[in-house]
Order: C-alpha cells, then structure tokens, then sequence
C-alpha cells in the first residue's frame, strides 16, 4: 500500500527527474557518450530527494540487493503514476516515451557486461552473439565492416532503422549485423513499442477507472495537472528588502521583462488596460518581482483612467488584483505562472497573454528581433527552436542574444529570467560566454507539491 501522499511525491520526484534528463541532454552532448552521463548524474547528484533515482541508475547490475528495496519500490510506482497523468493526449504520451527512453539509456550505460547480459536474459529477448563461423562470413561479405574478432548480435533491420539510417551497420538479407555497444538501439526500439502500446491502452481505459474511483478527485485531479505543474522556485513573494518601485517599471520592462511580460507591458502603456487573461499573467508576474500591491493598484488605476475609467473598480479590475495578492475571496497566496503554464493555455485571436514565441506568429518574431538589430543568423536559429516547438529554449537565446551572454539555467518561468536578467546587469552572474559547454542548473531545487495557480 501507499499513501495519497507518498503517491504524489514519488510522481513528483520523477517528474523533476525526467525534466532534469531533459534540460542537460539539450545541452549538446551525445546521449550515448560518458559527458552525457556524468553532466546528468552530476545534477541528479545535487538534489536530495533524488536520492533513490540516484542509486538506482548508478546501478552496475541487474540483481536487486535488500538495501536497494525502497529505491527500486519508489522507481517502479513513480514510473506507473507518470503513465497515468501522461497517457490523456498524444502529446504527453510522446514527451513521457522521449523522456523514458533518456532514462532508459542512461541507466543501460550504467550497467556492467555482465549487468547488461543479465538484463537480456531476464527480459526473454533471445538476442545471442552469433557464431564463429558465422561471424567469419559476414566478415568476408562486409569487405572487413564486420569484423572477425568482436561481438555481434543479428537482428531484423527493422529494429535498428537509427543505425541503417545512420550507415552504422552492416545489412544482408534483411538483417542487421550489430555490435554488442549498439544493442541498446535494439533495447530502446523494443521499449518505445511496448511503453506506447501500454499507454495508448491506459488512456482508453482510463474513463472507466475516473468513474468507478471513489476517490477520483483526490487522486486524478492531482494526475491531470502534474504535467504542465511547475516545479521550480517559488515565486510567489519577495523579501521586504526586494521589493520594486513602480517608477522603475518602464526601464525595467526594457532590461529584464522576458517577451512575454515586456508585451504585455507595452499594450497595457499604449492601450492603457488589458484583457482578463492578460491582466492575470501581467499581475502574478509583477508580484513575484516584488511590486507591491498598494502600487500595482496605484499604476493600473492610472492606465484604466485613460480608457475605461468606470471599469476599474465596478469592472474587476482592483478585486483581480487584490485577490491575485491574497486580500480577497480564499485569500490564496497565488504563484506567478511559470512558462509551462503560460505555453499550455489558450489564447484566442486578439489575446495579448501568452507566449510569444508559442503564440505569436513567426513573422512578428522575426520583426521584432530584427526591429532590436540582432544578427540574422541569431534571428534564424531563434525561429529554427521556436519551429521545433523548443519555446523556452527560443527564450533562452532571446536572453543570450539580449544580453550578451546565456542564463545560468535554461529559462522555466517569467520571473526567474528577470531574476538572471538583474543578476546579469549588477555583475552576479556566474556564466560563460557560450550556451553550448556551460552546465545548466535547471529550476528544480525544492520539494514541491502540485501547487495552487490562478
């Protein structure tokens, strides 16, 4: 049995596991090289309530040992818990399948020769080293490609179309001759399969399960949020001595805003008022920074006074902003919306809350970097990740392209690019002149839980 608790917790913690794969193997090292692995373990090293994870992937063998209990029990239910928040969409399931795969690897290239023949054999996955003679032949049919002193297995080439696309391979009647260290291709083909297939069956069965579980809204209403939950730094105050004065906002709206605030402070200056959505994403984010609530009010009335007066009060506009601050209704500390909140949301035509790089067309884009002389080909690279839909890596280089220099971590939420911004501009930054070699420290420190947004 588990409780509701640790059932949370553990999809919590692998969660920041995958994400934490994610960020580093966006970094440029190849997923099979050792500067892969080390750079991942290094920063699952760092965080403690990935402990269990750590002992488990660093693993060099099969066999399970007693004190490795709780590591595996907690790896074996978190795993099964991510399949239930991530099996709803076709898009979850491929981030979940990319993630896993990652994880799969890494923890494959953990393992000991021995540790992998054991894993082989433990799967029923009947893949022998072929024969002497065998070997021998292919041999003298590859014209030396295989060679006759080392391992090979024979597989159908249809499992390893990575390689074949990649001319790694030395291919006779419709089997791939592979090496031993190219097995994993096989491995990770034969694991993407079976986990797709297993979440494409959790999602058609899963609205049975929603309506036979009494306890439904304390167990999936968590699961269906977990994917676009944040699980960073908390945002959600400042310290008396960080606050910001409101006549500072314009200069640093043009330093520090991100794109998506520095819009939204432009249209609030020029139309002098925002739509529900935009007001909402505009407030939490200057809260977060530190603007205080008596002077959010006091700037926001002075914008609504030159467009829609009557609005302000009568309209909602001041109850939004006291109740985003906690002064009203549940008087819920509400947290400012990270970019996994903002990039998943709906914008409609003529919205103005969003992500830019997500939501705004490519051509606006490229107008406004050129309109801000930034190199063409900064330009192109920038609208090459926003086409893969790699948005908050777009905003990364909007950062480095803005300042001369990348973030000390890949940019998760608004406020943590104005933080890195401001530490940019008063000399504390720690980072160096290029995004590739760097070590990112991605925005995972605390032990979260499925936190509360607007």
């Amino acid at each position: 049995e588990i409780s509701l608790t640790e059932f949370e917790q553990l999809a919590v913690d692998r969660l920041k596991l995958l994400r934490t794969i994610e960020q580093i193997s966006l970094h440029g090292h190849a997923k099979n090289s050792e500067e892969w692995k080390k750079s991942v373990l290094d920063e699952i090293r760092k965080q403690s309530d990935l402990k269990y994870f750590y002992k488990v992937i660093n693993s060099t063998g099969a066999k399970s040992k007693e004190p490795d209990y709780q590591a595996r029990k907690s790896d074996h239910i978190s795993h099964f818990v991510l399949r239930l928040a991530f099996c709803r969409t076709e898009e979850l399931r491929r981030w979940l399948i990319s993630r896993e795969l990652d994880l799969f690897r890494l923890r494959w290239l953990s393992l000991s020769a021995e540790g992998k023949s054991e894993f082989i054999r433990l799967n029923n996955l009947n893949y022998n080293p072929i024969s002497a003679s065998e070997r021998l032949e292919m041999s003298e049919k590859s014209s030396g490609l295989v060679s006759s002193s080392a391992d090979y297995y024979r597989v159908p080439f249809t499992q390893v179309l990575d390689l074949v696309k990649s001319r790694k391979v030395f291919l006779h009647y419709g089997f791939a001759y592979i090496t031993n260290t190219d097995i994993i291709s096989v491995l990770l083909t034969v694991f993407r399969s079976r986990l797709s297939h297993e979440l494409s069956r959790t999602a058609r069965q899963l609205p049975a399960l929603e309506v036979i579980e009494e306890d439904q809204d304390r167990i999936f209403r968590p699961l269906k949020a977990l994917p676009h939950a944040y699980i960073g730094e908390d945002y959600s105050s400042k310290k008396t001595g960080d606050k910001i004065p409101i006549e500072c906002i314009d200069s640093l709206a043009r330093q520090s805003f991100p794109l998506c605030m520095r819009q939204l402070h432009a249209k609030l200056r020029q139309d002098h008022k925002l739509k529900h959505h935009g007001r909402l994403q505009y407030a939490l984010f200057l809260k977060g920074i530190g603007v205080t609530l008596d002077d959010i009010l006091t700037m926001w009335r002075e914008e609504w006074a030159r467009s829609e007066p009557e609005k302000f009060e009568k309209g909602g506009v001041a109850y939004l902003l006291r109740h985003s601050y906690g002064k009203e209704g549940k008087r819920t500390n509400y947290t400012p919306q990270s970019c996994m909140k903002i990039i998943t949301g709906n914008v409609g035509t003529g919205d103005q809350h969003g992500c830019p790089f997500k939501h705004n067309d490519v051509s606006a884009i490229r107008l406004t970097l050129t309109q801000s002389n930034v190199p063409a080909a900064d330009i192109q690279e920038t609208v090459d990740l926003i086409n893969r839909g790699q948005y908050q890596l777009a905003c990364t280089k909007y950062f480095q392209i803005t300042h001369g220099t990348p973030p000390e971590r890949f940019i998760n939420h608004p406020n943590q690019y104005f933080e890195e911004s401001q530490n940019v501009k008063h000399g504390k930054s720690n980072t160096k002149k290029e995004l590739t070699g760097d070590k990112p420290q991605p925005a995972l420190e605390k032990r979260p839980s499925v936190s509360e947004e607007l």
